[in-house]
């Protein structure tokens, strides 16, 4: 299994393969907005 197996899910809600994105260097950040750690906006 690779990263390429995998999909996102960006901003907008689209999900989006990750196989898209292969052969390129790719930068991932978790970025986490609904957890205990995060004030409430």
């Amino acid at each position: 299994m690779s990263i390429y197996n995998f999909s996102a899910r960006r901003m907008n809600g689209q999900e989006v393969s990750l196989e898209k994105y292969k052969g390129e260097v790719l930068v991932i950040v978790n970025t986490a907005s609904k957890c205990g750690f995060t004030e409430a906006v």
